[in-house]
């Protein structure tokens, strides 16, 4: 009680401020995988699914339902970097984990076993950590000096990193294995979305100084970062939605969430320097709870096809076969799809 005493009153309204809107952002988003996942569905088993090229899911009401309440999930996610640091808002992403995991339970029958329950725990432990020993926000009063911070040599370079990353998995291993490897997919929106959260953040800030009366539209480094956002995230939009038609929900939440939180946090450090203005003890205790957050995830990963009881065997091939009369394709390899050929 006395760390959580001394973490409110040290805690600034900023931070507070973004720690409300990225925990609303999470129960948002963690709702519209199942509820895309269940349009991609609807919309595969009547048209060309996403996985291979596929844009019948546009047509479909449900999808739609689902993306806005990704976009107003996303929209409160916005907010909340523009009040608060990458290192507090990113991790808990992983409460949206927790919401897929027990919706993929309920709705989709992906079964949740006793360890990913306890998977979840450790999420809300690992995130409960970061949030209280979270730095304080950065205080800038331009969104040209964000522009600045983004000009550096090192973010420089590791943005010219991620593109080359990112062109390569896109014109060389989409096209040989996207279909069989859910890291390709994961591996462009992680990569993409760690560049597309520092530029949320930086355009974030500049509506925020614009809204308290500095206006920041008159600069031309608003509308590059603008630019950057849109991009990003239509990159990101499609390639989630491929790994989510070809993949189980239950894998690519933890793997995209573990994936794009170590990416972006290690951006932001490059970016805003978050961690020197913190103590090497706060910094430490932080990647304990980034860790814990990573066990978490492993757990409901390796966790989600098992079933307590003796019949694990039997359980999982009936439920696969439940799936394929219902759903008119077999979801029951996430990881590496061993029938490539399979008709949409």
């Amino acid at each position: 009680m006395a760390a959580v005493r001394r973490w409110s009153e040290g805690m600034s309204s900023d931070n507070i401020k973004g720690l409300v809107l990225a925990i609303s952002s999470s129960l948002f988003i963690g709702a519209s995988f199942i509820v895309k996942k269940k349009g991609l569905k609807k919309a595969g088993a009547s048209g060309v699914r996403a996985g291979v090229g596929g844009y019948s899911y546009l047509l479909e009401p449900l999808w739609w339902f689902g993306m806005i309440t990704m976009i107003v999930g996303e929209i409160a996610n916005f907010a909340a970097y523009a009040f608060a640091p990458a290192i507090l808002v990113t991790p808990l992403g992983a409460l949206s984990i927790i919401i897929s995991a027990v919706l993929a339970h309920i709705i989709l029958r992906e079964k949740l076993h006793t360890f990913g329950i306890l998977g979840c725990a450790l999420c809300v432990v690992g995130s409960t950590t970061i949030v209280l020993h979270a730095p304080q926000e950065r205080q800038i009063e331009s969104v040209t000096e964000v522009w600045d911070l983004a000009t550096e040599p090192g973010f420089l370079f590791y943005t010219a990193l991620v593109l080359t990353a990112v062109f390569t998995l896109i014109f060389h291993f989409v096209p040989q294995y996207g279909q069989t490897h859910i890291m390709v997919y994961i591996g462009v929106c992680s990569l993409v979305g760690s560049i597309s959260v520092m530029s949320v953040k930086a355009l974030g800030i500049a509506l925020k100084l614009t809204f308290s009366g500095m206006n920041q539209l008159l600069y031309p480094q608003t509308w590059a970062f603008t630019l950057v956002v849109a991009s990003c995230v239509i990159t990101q939009m499609n390639y989630l939605n491929k790994a989510l038609d070809t993949f189980n929900t239950a894998v690519v939440s933890p793997i995209y969430y573990v994936m794009f939180t170590s990416l972006t946090i290690l951006a932001s450090v490059i970016m805003f320097k978050d961690w020197d203005r913190q103590t090497p003890t706060q910094i430490i205790t932080e990647m304990c709870g980034f860790i814990t957050i990573l066990s978490g995830t492993f757990l409901l990963h390796k966790t989600k096809d098992m079933v307590d009881g003796p019949s694990l065997t039997t359980s999982i091939s009936m439920r696969s076969l439940k799936h394929e009369e219902e759903d008119g394709f077999d979801e029951g390899v996430p990881l590496k799809r061993q029938d490539t050929s399979r008709i949409p």
